[in-house]
Formats: structure tokens, sequence, C-alpha cells
């Protein structure tokens, strides 16, 4: 049952969260420097997102609805401890935002 929850994950959460980076880092007109980085962001959070999703159902659920729905921006899921992830939270953030 896990394995399902974490498969759905990915699809409602992490393949919006990958497309929306993409969308954001070349709409911001990034570097090749910030575009590697996102990239290393996405293939070292998504493992762990998917983790977690598999682990908490209760979780995955919540954040698969509110990212689905619009009420939890998918950027906000990233570590941004992670150099690479903080770098490129700090290229999208919007005006007004509390990354």
């Amino acid at each position: 049952m896990s394995e399902f929850f974490a498969w759905i994950f990915s699809i409602l959460v992490v393949s919006p969260l990958q497309a929306d980076i993409a969308e954001q880092t070349r709409n911001a007109g990034a570097t090749l420097n910030i575009i590697q980085q996102s990239q290393q962001c996405i293939a070292s959070q998504a493992p762990k997102l998917i983790e977690r999703a598999g682990n908490d159902m209760w979780w995955a659920s919540t954040t698969a609805i509110g990212v689905t729905a619009g009420w939890t921006d998918p950027v906000s899921l990233l570590d941004r401890r992670d150099p690479a992830c903080s770098a490129l939270v700090g290229l999208i953030k919007q005006p007004g935002d509390d990354v």
C-alpha cells in the first residue's frame, strides 16, 4: 500500500514540482549554474519526498491534495538547507513569500 501512495505522490507532487522549477528557472533567465543546481536539488529531494510519502500516508495525502488544489506551493517542500535548493528557492521566491 505504501508503494501505491509513493507512486501517486510522485505523479501528483514530484512531477509538477519538477515542471514548475524548470519553468520558473527558464522564466527567470537562470544561469547554467542555477539550472544545474536546480537539477541537483530535485535529484536529491525527490527520493526523500517519495520515501516520506511511502512511510507517511497522511502526509502524502494532505500534501498531494494541497499541491493539486494550489493550497501548497510545491517549492515549499524543498529542503532549504540543501545548498543546491537554497539557491533555487532564492531565485524563484515570490515577493511577499515567507520562504
